[in-house]
């Protein structure tokens, strides 16, 4: 396929690269333990255990509030559909990696809606919404914008809050146990988890994306030339760096940690 040369090259936002660079150095660190635990090299329990569940949590937030942030400068730049979808191909292609692949570690847990996933339905939505609601605001006088941002904020906590009201629906209506099935449970709106090594559902994460695109219309529209005013300036570029490169990276390090702990345990 040709390059559309009449599209600009999309604007990048150093802050935003480097926290989702430090997610990923922090996400490392997370799944180096996970697979530690299952060698039997570190004793604890990733899936009950606060302090792992509560990492996790924070760690996939991070990710997802940086992709409705992404979302605000694509808007902003008027980056076209076209553009979107050549991407978002490969966060489908690695959604489907990462089924295939903890299908045959883990067949009794496999993940078949995790956060690639997650994230592939969610940009979607957040996507078709972003440039309708980027005119908005910028067409605004400050009193409705800041209204605007204000709704849109609220909004995004009530998807967060959601998975915590689903209990009353499901303790008054007997039909929500179809919730907690495999054609519903990527909704999140569960009375129990599902048994799968990584779970993602919309809600609440659609209301952290939610956050993060209002964050980002509301702020820099972002540059390549981005100073990075601080003594560890390399550590930020470097950090950068690995952030604009996350969905590559978050398929191959898993594999390699996992197989390098494979081989050393025999």
């Amino acid at each position: 396929m040709r390059k559309n040369l009449s599209e600009p090259n999309p604007l990048r936002l150093n802050t935003l690269d480097g926290i989702r660079g430090a997610a990923i150095v922090w996400m490392t660190i997370f799944h180096l333990c996970f697979d530690l635990q299952y060698f039997g090299y570190l004793n604890t329990d990733f899936y009950e255990n606060p302090i792992w569940t509560w990492q996790r949590r924070v760690i996939v937030g991070i990710f997802v509030f940086c992709a409705g942030w992404g979302q605000a400068l694509a808007a902003q730049q008027g980056l076209s559909w076209a553009r979107f979808f050549r991407r978002w191909r490969w966060l489908v292609v690695g959604a489907l990696l990462v089924t295939a692949g903890s299908y045959a570690v883990f067949p009794q847990s496999f993940i078949y809606f995790g956060i690639l996933h997650g994230m592939a339905l969610m940009l979607l939505l957040v996507r078709a919404s972003s440039h309708c609601l980027e005119k908005t605001l910028r067409r605004s006088g400050p009193t409705a914008r800041n209204g605007l941002l204000l709704g849109g904020f609220i909004l995004g906590g009530l998807m967060l809050a959601a998975p915590d009201g689903a209990g009353l629906l499901h303790s008054t209506w007997p039909g929500a146990e179809a919730l907690n099935t495999p054609a519903w449970n990527w909704l999140g709106l569960i009375s129990r988890k599902p048994i799968t090594e990584d779970y993602a559902p919309v809600f609440p994460w659609l209301g952290c994306m939610l956050w993060g695109l209002l964050w980002g219309l509301a702020g820099p529209r972002g540059s390549n030339n981005e100073p990075t005013r601080s003594r560890l300036q390399s550590a930020r570029r470097a950090l950068a760096w690995l952030g604009q490169r996350s969905l590559p990276y978050y398929l191959i390090h898993q594999p390699l940690l996992f197989g390098t702990l494979a081989l050393l345990h025999g």
